[in-house]
């Protein structure tokens, strides 16, 4: 700046200008607001202390057909009075801005929501003579708020409406963060009780670091064991599902309570072995009968000897008394197996072998086999692989197909007179890399294609009334499925039926 310059400030500035020039930025300011009043994309209002509209801009103009001189509760509230709460009236009463959200219609009818802001207009003196309000239309944001809402009330009416208790777990440390209320009704404890506690509470001290791992890997568990409030044991299935919960990563958890089912199907289960018992007691009569004749043979022999006084020869006394010893160990053998196979128990996995299994029921049957006449044919495969299975549960399979293979020869000759044909019942094994097959074939009345669906239902049965329940399949059905395994049935080259039981290995589960 040089010596012959001088800083003029705002107020000489304006003293300078020509009153014409002053007129022309007076006007162009004018223009500029009223520009600005009218093109700016938000609505805007003037109103007076009774609220009727002295101004608006394009706008409003566009939105609502207003009539100038209209209240504005009126124009674009659908009101025949002020709104309960007015900023206009707040800014009126202490001169400064307020605002609200707020609710109207457009010219549509359509509902249309506001965030007001107003401002005061003063004149020359400072009185306020005016309120200008400007609404920013929020309707959209305001209607996804609606559909969160109730899109949030729908999941939880139907969270709360599920008919199974449902758990909203931590994905860390699997906490009870939510429950539905149908928890109380199956565990017993309220829904203050169970939020805070966790999850692995419901379980024996032994399972919970076992049921730890499969929560967090698995989506489904089958046939858990937990314990009710009193400690009265349930057993259910529980589907695991990830998910979020108020923005945090969470486990979903659903429980299907399966006690009493089970239990129905251990007393059908029961109820199937006790049949299969009576089917089989004509077979065991005969099992027993024979060492019972031995023994009674050598008693007649000994007390003969004994009333004639006759010494009894060391080398036959010795075998006699072996032979006597052998048969009792034969019908203790029959009678604790029978004891064993009747008697009601929980299904528990643990790794069998299925020749074995296959080799004790056929041995019950054996004697029945051969008075019929029915030849049983073995082709296991030597050194198999052992599956995991009950093994009472998956002899009573295996008793209850060989019973299905006898009766089904049995009624095929009772229609042909051929001698040529031949009553045997094949029983193969063969594994693989992934699974072990079991194969029971006979030459039976096979199974007709209309029936071969209708087989593994249950009561579903082809025998004469009175000779068959229709449960031994439905049972065989369930209890290879419990194994992880598969079972179906197909017709063979001589018109019988192959039943083909699939296991997978124990290193494949």
């Amino acid at each position: 700046m040089t010596k012959n310059e001088k800083v003029i400030d705002k107020g000489q500035f304006t003293d300078i200008i020509d009153p014409m020039n002053k007129e022309i930025v007076v006007e162009q300011a004018e223009d500029l607001y009223e520009s600005l009043f009218d093109y700016v994309p938000c609505i805007i209002t003037v109103q007076d202390k009774n609220y009727r509209l002295i101004k608006y801009n394009r706008e409003f103009q566009e939105k609502f057909d207003p009539i100038p001189g209209d209240y504005c509760y009126q124009a674009y509230k659908g009101r025949t009075e002020k709104c309960p709460v007015c900023p206009v009236e707040k800014t009126f009463e202490d001169g400064q801005s307020h605002s609200s959200e707020e609710t109207g219609y457009n010219k549509d009818g359509t509902i249309a929501h506001w965030v007001v802001r107003t401002t005061p207009v003063r004149n020359s003196k400072g009185e306020i003579v005016a309120v200008m309000e400007l609404n920013l239309d929020i309707t959209h944001r305001r209607q996804l708020e609606q559909e969160l809402e109730k899109s949030e009330r729908k999941y939880h009416d139907i969270f709360n409406n599920i008919p199974n208790p449902v758990f909203v777990l931590d994905v860390d440390t699997l906490e009870i963060i939510d429950c539905n209320p149908n928890v109380e009704a199956v565990y017993e404890y309220s829904r203050d009780e169970m939020l805070g506690r966790s999850f692995l509470d419901m379980f024996s001290d032994e399972e919970k670091e076992q049921y730890l791992s499969k929560l967090k890997t698995v989506t489904f568990i089958n046939r858990a064991r937990q314990a009710t409030k009193d400690g009265k044991r349930l057993l259910v299935n529980i589907r695991v599902s990830p998910s979020e919960y108020h923005d945090q990563n969470v486990l979903l958890v659903t429980t299907s309570d399966i006690t009493k089912l089970l239990e129905t199907e251990q007393q059908l289960i029961q109820a199937s072995k006790m049949a299969t018992l009576g089917e089989m007691s004509t077979g065991l009569a005969h099992e027993l009968n024979q060492p019972l004749s031995v023994i009674k043979t050598a008693s007649n022999f000994f007390m003969r000897k004994i009333k004639k006084k006759e010494k009894i020869d060391d080398n036959i006394l010795v075998t006699m008394a072996q032979q006597i010893d052998s048969h009792v160990d034969r019908a203790t053998r029959i009678i604790n197996h029978m004891r064993e196979f009747g008697r009601e128990s929980d299904m528990s996995l643990e790794k069998v072998q299925v020749n074995e299994v296959l080799g004790k029921a056929c041995e019950v049957l054996n004697q029945q086999l051969k008075l019929k006449g029915i030849e049983v044919i073995w082709e296991l495969e030597d050194d198999l692989p052992m599956i995991k299975a009950d093994p009472g549960r998956l002899e009573q399979v295996f008793i209850n197909l060989l019973i299905n293979a006898r009766d089904a020869i049995e009624d095929k000759w009772e229609t042909i007179e051929d001698e040529h044909q031949i009553k045997k019942i094949v029983i193969k094994t063969i594994s693989s890399e992934k699974e072990i097959t079991a194969e029971i074939s006979d030459t039976g009345i096979g199974i007709p294609e209309v029936i071969s669906e209708k087989i593994f239902e249950p009561f579903f049965t082809t025998k004469k009334v009175g000779k068959g329940t229709g449960l031994g399949l439905s049972i065989s059905y369930g209890i290879i499925k419990e194994c992880g395994g598969s079972i179906k049935a197909e017709t063979n080259r001589s018109g019988g039926a192959d039943f083909v039981l699939t296991f997978p290995r124990p290193d494949e589960q």
